[in-house]
């Protein structure tokens, strides 16, 4: 089954105001160029061709930037009004993305990680894989999701924004999922309303016993949210660790 990706650039981006008061953070500089493009090229890289990116009042700021597409592929733009939160966002952007299996990723996150592999295999599963988490070590991981494992390191839980977190693996920007995430998506905002995370969609997973843990490591994860980890992330482009282009190296 195919996979699609939602780019999620939504919200106010209040932790990089100025700036953020006249464009989307992901128009921000990572040295050379916007972070949007590393985003856009970890998923394109991924083999993924459907894509659809929501956005605040900058949007067409965005979709200037981006363009219409590349060969073969379809990007949709997504005006979110008001932000009201990720349940209000991914709800926006349903119609261009139900029967099919998704990745999820909040355009904060920059890594070096390549995701062809596991999205090829993914989608080559005939029936629904559940869903893959990736986590990243975090020396301070309160302001994530964070893993909760047993002594055997299976995966037990998921505490948002823990004041004591139960472990340093913070799970938070980069999700695939099967094609039950809008049932398991209803259901949660059913029952959570205005206090939904994505977290509820991972513990759904996680109940059923059908959610994998994929560990990144330490030093290929930067969540560009702040002017502090936007120079780390500038660093690390300007020293080639991260790539922005859409097609792998041959």
């Amino acid at each position: 089954m195919e996979t699609q990706a939602i780019l999620v650039a939504g919200g106010k981006g209040s932790r990089l105001y100025p700036f953020t008061r006249y464009t989307q953070k992901t128009l921000l500089p990572l040295y050379d160029r916007p972070v949007i493009d590393y985003a856009l090229g970890t998923i394109r890289r991924g083999g993924i061709s459907k894509i659809t990116i929501i956005s605040n009042e900058h949007i067409g700021q965005i979709a200037k930037h981006v363009g219409q597409s590349l060969e073969g592929e379809q990007i949709h733009y997504v005006l979110e009004e008001n932000p009201l939160g990720v349940a209000e966002a991914l709800s926006l952007a349903r119609p261009y993305n139900e029967n099919c299996r998704l990745l999820v990723y909040f355009s904060d996150n920059i890594t070096t990680v390549e995701f062809n592999d596991l999205i090829a295999d993914f989608m080559d599963q005939n029936e629904p894989p559940g869903c893959i988490l990736l986590g990243r070590e975090e020396e301070n991981p309160h302001a994530f999701g964070v893993a909760v494992l047993d002594d055997d390191g299976t995966l037990l839980d998921v505490v948002e924004k823990p004041e004591t977190p139960p472990s340093n693996l913070a799970i938070g920007g980069i999700y695939l999922y099967d094609e039950t995430f809008w049932e398991k998506f209803d259901s949660a905002v059913a029952e959570r309303g205005t206090d939904f995370s994505i977290s509820d969609i991972n513990r759904a997973y996680i109940i059923e016993k059908n959610a994998r843990l994929v560990s990144v490591g330490k030093d290929t994860w930067v969540d560009c949210g702040t002017p502090e980890t936007l120079l780390e992330a500038s660093i690390m482009a300007k020293d080639g660790k991260l790539n922005p282009n859409p097609y792998r190296e041959r």
